[in-house]
């Protein structure tokens, strides 16, 4: 895989801002208050990682933003436009690569241009560029099945990109792999990223794998009525290599500080969990 430092950043517009979101879900006649009185505010270019515990709101958070979800309560705003409905501003990652098993890489990738009624040439020249940018050149034809799990969710990724959404929205896209695909994944998604600075909201329960990443660490209660309860700013230098960072004295203080806030809600949320399922 060619590294991409040399790559020139280019800043583009886009931004999310939740505004006093609240979300409520109806089940078996009664109401759950799943998220109450939520903002965040992501500026152009920021990447921003939301931690919390198991069931506190996180991919909510992410099915409103996309607009998958309308907010019980409260407005949503991405690249200065309130959100009615799913747009192609906004890019969602998800854990699960869900690749049409019957196509191949190139025709997975270039698909949203498909969808958008690109011609096949230009449509697998630009899907071409980024396969080739995130090290799978050669595998153009290739079918779904004969890839790794981090060679399927690379192509997840730029499966994504491809369509030049404004803002991306990314949930736990490293959950199924290994700690050291983990790593090399998160390297790569932090090149992709320097290349072309969008707005990102990155949900993950690997609070180290949060600071490596982000610009900000955002992190939120236990549920039932979850909420935001910090927000810290990530001082580290870019360009990183996130396990050279690791070892940074920084690093671990700043890992120190979020957990000893985290970790109250980290034990509630896994008391909550253990009850219900009893």
């Amino acid at each position: 895989m060619q590294p991409l430092a040399n790559v020139t950043p280019i800043k583009r517009a886009g931004a999310i801002q939740v505004q006093n979101v609240g979300q409520v879900f109806k089940t078996s006649g009664s109401e759950v208050t799943a998220l109450a009185d939520v903002s965040l505010d992501i500026k152009p270019g920021r990447f921003v990682v939301l931690v919390g515990p198991s069931g506190c709101g996180k991919s909510t958070i992410l099915n409103m933003v996309s607009g998958l979800m309308p907010p019980t309560e409260g407005e949503i705003v991405v690249d200065g436009r309130t959100l009615r409905n799913v747009t192609r501003d906004v890019g969602y990652v998800t854990q699960q690569p869900n690749l049409m098993p019957w196509r191949s890489l190139i025709d997975n990738v270039a698909f949203p241009l498909e969808i958008a009624g690109i011609g096949v040439a230009e449509r697998h020249r630009r899907a071409r560029e980024l396969i080739k940018l995130v090290g799978l050149g050669g595998f153009e034809h290739a079918r779904p099945g004969e890839l790794s799990g981090g060679m399927r969710q690379r192509a997840n990724i730029i499966r994504t990109m491809i369509y030049e959404p404004k803002v991306i929205l990314m949930d736990e896209p490293f959950g199924p792999l290994d700690a050291q695909t983990r790593q090399i994944m998160g390297n790569l998604l932090l090149d992709l990223w320097s290349a072309d600075r969008k707005a990102v909201l990155f949900v993950t329960h690997d609070l180290e794998e949060a600071i490596a990443l982000a610009d900000r660490v955002v992190i939120m209660s236990a549920g039932p009525s979850a909420r935001i309860i910090g927000d810290w700013r990530v001082p580290l230098p870019r360009p990183r290599d996130i396990t050279e960072v690791r070892l940074d004295k920084a690093f671990h203080d700043l890992h120190r500080e979020i957990w000893d806030a985290l970790k109250d809600e980290v034990m509630k949320g896994y008391a909550q969990s253990t009850k219900i399922a009893g």
